[in-house]
């Protein structure tokens, strides 16, 4: 059960023979139509409530049960302290109360908008939400550095993490899926941030990338194909691009009958088989130790009998492991890689390699990648917001020292319209994929016109 804090100042620091900073900005402050503090006055019933709120007799009701014993307790408080609001003022205070108590406080209507994708904190008034990936300020806001403290710390125990002075940073997931992370002072200068990174109820398909005109028909029946005659494949791309849903959606052409082992920092991915077995890694504890790294669950996972590995991304030392296990016999796996193009992605492929402190010959290193990887997958977030896959490359071998790719299709940037959205096309390069042979052995029939560069899809 959260309890009010109250907010507390911070001593200012003055620089010798420096000019003087200037004054923050007032908080802004939003009052009834009596005129009193309405946030004042939250704060205020908030601790009223608490001391009236027998925490026993809760623990046995439903969530609406306990949504309804908390809104005619707040009810009888409000009539008891004669407080001068009205129907509306008096609605939204009790149903503010009741998001307090049992979910995230004032962001509950934005988690209750399934058109928002983000939803960003930055301090405690400035609350900002990305819909159709266009960024906006809302009017949601704290009552103080102290509230939004309160909720962070609601979010991060829930998962069996913690965040204070010692370990000012944290990354969890709600119960929805939806992955978070917060940082506090001192390290976030302005007051403590917190973002959200939501997913869908639903998890999107394959369809709804082609009516979102992410790709088309023939781009997806290409890469529901390599899942399925296993292909190693990497999903490269920058923040926010879609990556994470990109994997998510392939990994369900993943057979029904196999084993499936993904391996997450935090855990976001929603497979639909039932064969699957979700490892999470483990921050540090406060004396430093205790710490699961994702390397160490990658070579856990060799000794698990998979049939294919998805690994939630790549970002250290652990794609030495990801990429040996590609190559000794669990063909088919899937993982993603931060990186601005199909080529940026074997080159950062070779740098963790490196930062992982593997001494491999130049060479050697990317001969291993060139026989491990099969396809690199390249997703886009563009100006206007919408994301497309950019490009579909095959790793062909190598020439010289230099790892070989060849274009199967790529997005084609053309202008952009008055109202600033993008304008292009999907294009084949006329080039058919070396697995077309393996595919073919598979039983599965591709469009026979599907690299035509000329096709019009």
């Amino acid at each position: 059960m959260p309890a009010t804090a109250e907010a507390t100042g911070q001593p200012a620091v003055v620089e010798a023979q420096a000019a003087p900073a200037p004054a923050p900005a007032p908080a802004k402050k939003e009052s009834t139509s009596a005129g009193i503090d309405y946030y004042a006055t939250k704060t205020k019933l908030h601790q009223k409530l608490l001391t009236r709120i027998d925490l026993n007799s809760i623990e046995s009701l439903t969530p609406e049960q306990l949504r309804n014993e908390l809104g005619a307790l707040l009810v009888a408080l409000i009539e008891e302290d004669a407080l001068p609001l009205n129907n509306q003022e008096r609605n939204k205070l009790v149903t503010d109360l009741q998001n307090e108590i049992m979910g995230l406080g004032p962001l509950e209507p934005l988690m209750a908008d399934p058109t928002i994708s983000e939803i960003m904190v930055n301090g405690y008034q400035n609350v900002y939400v990305e819909k159709k990936g266009c960024i906006q300020l809302s009017n949601i806001r704290f009552s103080d550095d102290a509230h939004l403290m309160k909720i962070i710390d609601k979010i991060v125990s829930r998962v069996g993490r913690r965040i204070d002075e010692s370990t000012p940073m944290a990354d969890a997931r709600l119960p929805d899926g939806s992955r978070v992370n917060a940082i506090i002072p001192p390290l976030a200068l302005d007051g403590p941030a917190l973002t959200i990174r939501r997913f869908a109820v639903v998890p999107l398909q394959m369809h709804d990338l082609i009516e979102k005109n992410a790709l088309t028909p023939a781009m997806a029946e290409l890469l529901s194909a390599l899942v399925k005659v296993k292909c190693n494949m990497i999903i490269s791309g920058g923040t926010g691009s879609g990556k994470t849903t990109l994997l998510n959606i392939l990994s369900g052409y993943i057979p029904t009958n196999e084993r499936i082992v993904t391996i997450e920092d935090t855990a976001e991915l929603q497979l639909q088989q039932d064969h699957v077995i979700r490892l999470e890694t483990r921050p540090p504890n406060i004396e430093g130790k205790g710490e699961i790294t994702m390397r160490a669950l990658v070579k856990n996972s060799l000794r698990m009998r998979p049939d294919r590995i998805v690994l939630g991304e790549v970002r250290s030392s652990e794609v030495i492991d990801m990429l040996q296990a590609m190559n000794t016999g669990h063909d088919g796996s899937l993982t993603t890689i931060h990186a601005n193009t199909p080529r940026d992605a074997l080159g950062r492929l070779e740098n963790l390699v490196g930062l992982g402190g593997i001494n491999l010959p130049s060479k050697a290193l990317r001969q291993l990648i060139a026989s491990s990887v099969q396809f690199i997958i390249q997703a886009t977030r563009l100006n206007d917001g919408s994301r497309k896959i950019t490009h579909i490359q095959e790793i062909i071998g190598m020439e010289g020292d230099i790892i070989t790719t060849q274009e199967i299709f790529y997005f084609e940037r053309t202008g952009t319209n008055q109202d600033g959205s993008v304008q292009g096309r999907f294009r084949a390069t006329g080039i058919r994929p070396r697995v077309s042979e393996k595919i073919r052995t598979y039983g599965i029939s591709l469009n026979s016109g599907m690299f035509d560069p000329d096709a019009n899809d």
